[in-house]
């Protein structure tokens, strides 16, 4: 399963070459495999009924596994459903990405739950957690220490004996709704399980939109936010200019990781960066809350954008000397009118414009053959039928995905992205998520 994507009309040979030296690299990544230890986990026949089916193993469908244990009582059986259970795209793709979230909260995040303090007191010495443990606990820190607590986390759920891991792609979910039960259907079609509380964590990809035909071949963000093959993927001998389309979060740290090599092993690079907003947004401490917590620049991204890039400080700050901000405000029409003036003079393109989420298995419900499409209630979790009333289904939503809606201080509406947060939320919700499942 590949995160990259190339548009049509823009194909280049960016993509095979970062995927393979990235397959190349993903062998090597991680000492702790999660992959390499669950193979020695002895095969179990997947149970016909669950007390919960949980289709993900990124952050969310970990944290909504262990909080389903606490609930389920009863020795109630848990299918977790994963292509790989390795601790999903960000120990995937993300492991060299600057972290913004402080030490303490994936601390915090690993010691949330019973389930997972049992890991951790079982597990040997020196180990994941140990590692974080010894870092500032109110620093930041490169995404490999996250990833190798997701894979830490994974190895012991799944030696849990309540829980029954499916590797493979849950394709299906079928609600019957005189039994309340969902059957789940993987690729395969050999895993069969009924259970009447559903939960998806699928996760999402890096956006892509419409770019004029001429555009230069594509560099997938993934690609872009890895300086270890960014470095690779780029020609260092030649004069080679690269646009950079966003303003927000991923955006700054592509421009951060392809300021670094114009100053390291890529002195001939520049950089074009297309943006609507001179000006960046940074999250702020307040009293008691932080502004634009889900919004804001953090970590090493504010700290690059307020030194370099932010207004008129491009204009004179060392980045600036590669860096040349297209100016997209204005409207749809006079932004593509840039992107098609601009980008003709570019070898290449990153797109750093949000994430999209995954597709989820396909939901039908009664003898319905036409696939049900579902709405969402963001500060529950819950998904409903749209052609019908607001009732609870059974089926659930968490993660970068399907993140909860939280009111600001301000009275503005975001969604709260985050692990630690999306523990918080699932330990508010799940405990209804259960109780609704037996009704």
């Amino acid at each position: 399963m590949h995160a990259v994507r190339i548009l049509p009309s823009c194909s280049g040979s960016f993509t095979a070459r970062s995927v393979l030296i990235r397959d190349q690299r993903q062998r090597m990544i991680s000492s702790f495999s999660a992959g390499q230890l669950v193979r020695q986990f002895r095969q179990i026949a997947t149970p016909k009924d669950a007390a919960a089916v949980v289709v993900g193993a990124g952050p969310a469908g970990i944290a909504v596994v262990g909080n389903l244990l606490e609930q389920i009582k009863d020795d109630g059986k848990i299918v977790w459903v994963d292509e790989q259970f390795q601790g999903g795209r960000i120990n995937k793709f993300y492991r060299e990405v600057p972290g913004n979230t402080a030490v303490k909260l994936f601390v915090d995040y690993a010691e949330a739950l019973k389930p997972f303090q049992h890991i951790l007191n079982t597990a040997h010495k020196p180990n994941a957690i140990t590692a974080l443990e010894k870092l500032p606990q109110s620093g930041t820190c490169s995404l490999s220490y996250a990833g190798d607590m997701l894979n830490l986390l994974t190895v012991g759920l799944r030696q849990h004996p309540r829980i029954q891991t499916v590797e493979g792609k849950a394709t299906s979910a079928h609600l019957d709704p005189q039994s309340k039960r969902w059957t789940l259907t993987t690729a395969s079609a050999s895993s069969l399980t009924t259970s009447p509380l559903v939960v998806y964590c699928t996760g999402a990809f890096p956006s892509t939109t419409p770019l004029p035909p001429s555009c230069p071949p594509t560099i997938p963000l993934d690609t872009a936010l890895t300086p270890s093959i960014l470095s690779t993927t780029i020609p260092r001998d030649q004069p080679f200019t690269i646009g950079v389309i966003g303003g927000s979060h991923s955006a700054i740290l592509v421009l951060m990781n392809l300021y670094k090599l114009t100053t390291t092993s890529h002195p001939l690079l520049k950089i074009k960066w297309f943006t609507r907003h001179p000006t960046l947004r940074y999250a702020v401490q307040k009293d008691g809350y932080i502004q634009y917590d889900n919004t804001g620049l953090k970590g090493k991204a504010a700290e690059f954008g307020r030194a370099q890039l932010d207004g008129g400080v491009l204009l004179t700050s060392d980045a600036g000397k590669f860096i040349t901000r297209i100016d997209c405000s204005g409207g749809k029409e006079k932004e593509w009118a840039l992107l098609e003036k601009e980008l003709k003079d570019c070898q290449g393109v990153v797109q750093a414009v949000g994430y999209t989420p995954a597709p989820i298995p396909e939901v039908r419900i009664g003898d319905g053959k036409e696939v049900v499409k579902l709405g969402k209630d963001a500060r529950t979790g819950a998904f409903y039928a749209e052609d019908g009333e607001k009732k609870p289904i059974g089926l659930f939503g968490a993660g970068i995905a399907f993140p909860e809606e939280v009111d600001t201080p301000e009275g503005e509406r975001e969604y709260a992205v985050g692990m630690w947060k999306f523990m918080k939320f699932l330990k508010r919700v799940v405990p209804e998520w259960v109780e609704g499942s037996r009704a």
